[in-house]
């Protein structure tokens, strides 16, 4: 195994027990905070949804967007560790877009009644995943190439137009959507502000030390193919 290879993960790895010693610490507060956030009137305790269905979605931007980021710095560098990072990326962004698309619908159950609208926002939220999965299952099935990691930082960089275009949504269909506006800060009533925000701060936690983690796990499977092929040859 190659020293250039192999340090990446070993430098890595404070700063990965620094990130999980927050999460821990933001996950007790969060816990707490949203234990003791109001319970809404009308909807009841899957209201308590609020502090998880958001947060996520924020924590899936953030992975497709850094999917898209590194697989621009790929193509500029041409160094497979930007390669890599955009693939865990994507992977940790899909891990929370699924955790997204399945609270949404125990909410929309209990206030519209149904599981499931072809609501504009919803119907992108679901474009939005399935162009994040296409991009998972591109690199499982054709992983090992040059020519495939070009091709997938490509199409990391176009799907980030659905990310605007999902979080606006609301104002794109003119008043007709039946999804809940977005978070601003007049929505937040009294003793919702504080657990909202310490709920997204939590899942952006969350996702960077998953994403630490994703990374250095491809990066020390490409050290040991690598040193498979050597040993092989």
């Amino acid at each position: 195994m190659s020293d250039a290879v192999s340090a990446t993960p070993l430098q890595t790895s404070s700063v990965r027990r620094v990130c999980g010693a927050l999460l821990l610490a933001m996950a007790a507060v969060w816990a707490w905070l949203v234990f003791d956030a109001p319970i809404d009137s009308r909807q009841g305790f899957v209201g308590k949804i609020l502090y998880v269905h958001p947060p996520c979605a924020f924590a899936a931007y953030l992975g497709f967007a850094l999917t898209a980021f590194y697989g621009a710095m790929y193509l500029w560098r041409g160094d497979e560790k930007y390669d890599r990072r955009a693939y865990a990326a994507a992977g940790v962004g899909v891990l929370f877009a699924t955790l997204m698309l399945l609270t949404g619908p125990i909410w929309g159950k209990v206030t519209w009644g149904k599981w499931w609208s072809w609501d504009l926002r919803l119907t992108l939220t679901l474009l939005l995943y399935l162009v994040y999965v296409s991009y998972l299952l591109l690199r499982a099935f054709t992983e090992g190439s040059e020519r495939t990691a070009r091709f997938a930082a490509v199409y990391g960089i176009a799907g980030l137009v659905v990310i605007p275009l999902n979080y606006f949504a609301i104002d794109l269909s003119g008043g007709r959507a039946i999804h809940p506006e977005n978070i601003n800060r007049d929505s937040l009533g009294p003793g919702i502000r504080a657990p909202f925000w310490m709920s997204v701060a939590t899942c952006l936690m969350a996702y960077v030390y998953l994403w630490f983690v994703r990374s250095d796990v491809l990066t020390l499977r490409d050290a040991v193919a690598r040193q498979e092929a050597g040993e092989a040859a």
